[in-house]
């Protein structure tokens, strides 16, 4: 699957800059809506707009969080009118994540993802109750309107050096991309569906991951997002627990915004120049905001903490294993069985 470069600071001096007031103005953008979800609102404008690169293109950047806002609302209409119906809900989910699997491998470009991450929340949330996914559902509508509003905001305050527009070159899988998509659906519907009857809403961070991971083709590219997905995890953890440690010496909101735009800064900053990939601080920023946000309102910071890295890593550890044997087994790909 495509993944975006590492900013580059002959292009993009700014980045740094850019990513923490976006990290700032999505707190804001909670403190002013008192949202019922404030980690979405949070670390998802934030996650859509740090992994621009290059040149701002209005039209296209734009186009993401409407298209996503609309696969929510079509995915909410669609659970809330399958949740009477167990067997025919889980079997459509699973039909949906092997389309957006099959998207990803066919093609290598990132849209399949939208559609498998959304349907992993919206479902688990539609199997709790249809009032938990009518909540999700207004929280991601509120979080495309944020983006919506900020992202401009950011690239006008802090703009891009660069005029070339980024040129994306996905790269499809080779192979029976029909079997890899129905392997990593498999996979999928099987986490979910201990989540449906198991495990709470709340924990949906376990398949939400293993969904992330999974849209990688190949052994090694799937083992190594784990990896990524697992570090920046903890570091995220960490920065939030630092945050909120500083927070409560002086507990006022502009003093919250300040912190949170130093973390974005120098996680920006990382993302240029540092020894992980760029992904890593990319990913560590908006589990950051995530926490923070749910520590502010209801949750104790370091339990939330360790939930989430243990989720992370139960996640991410039965993904790759499971994936690993079922490409070895099938030989779909080459490159998924010697890699």
């Amino acid at each position: 699957m495509y993944v975006a470069p590492r900013p580059r600071l002959a292009d993009d001096p700014l980045f740094g800059v850019r990513m923490g007031a976006a990290g700032a103005l999505a707190f804001l953008g909670v403190a002013l809506l008192n949202p019922m979800l404030p980690p979405v609102i949070a670390a998802l404008p934030v996650g859509l707009i740090i992994a621009r690169r290059m040149a701002f293109e209005p039209i296209k950047a734009l186009a993401g969080p409407i298209a996503f806002a609309v696969v929510v609302w079509i995915l909410a209409f669609l659970c809330e009118w399958l949740r009477p119906m167990p067997l025919v809900y889980v079997s459509t989910m699973g039909l949906v994540y092997y389309a957006g699997f099959r998207m990803i491998l066919s093609s290598g470009a990132p849209a399949g993802m939208l559609i498998v991450v959304a349907t992993v929340l919206m479902s688990i949330m539609g199997m709790g109750s249809i009032a938990a996914l009518h909540t999700m559902r207004d929280a991601f509508t509120e979080a495309a309107v944020v983006t919506l509003v900020i992202m401009p905001i950011v690239y006008l305050l802090f703009p891009v050096r660069t005029g070339e527009a980024l040129v994306e070159t996905p790269v499809p899988s080779r192979g029976r991309t029909g079997t890899g998509a129905a392997i990593r659906a498999g996979v999928l519907l099987m986490l979910s569906f201990w989540l449906y009857s198991v495990m709470q809403p709340a924990d949906m961070m376990m398949a939400v991951v293993a969904a992330m991971v999974l849209v990688f083709p190949t052994r090694r590219a799937v083992q190594s997002e784990a990896l990524q997905r697992s570090r920046a995890t903890v570091y995220g953890g960490a920065i939030a627990l630092a945050v909120l440690g500083l927070f409560t010496l002086s507990p006022h909101l502009p003093v919250l915004l300040l912190l949170i735009f130093l973390a974005g800064l120098y996680l920006g900053d990382r993302m240029i120049g540092g020894p992980q990939p760029s992904m890593v601080y990319q990913y560590a920023f908006t589990v950051a905001l995530a926490l923070i946000a749910g520590a502010l309102s209801t949750q104790d910071p370091g339990y939330a903490t360790f939930t989430r890295i243990a989720l992370t890593l139960a996640g991410t550890f039965i993904a790759t294993l499971l994936v690993a044997l079922l490409d070895r087994l099938t030989g779909w790909n080459d490159e998924a069985t010697l890699t």
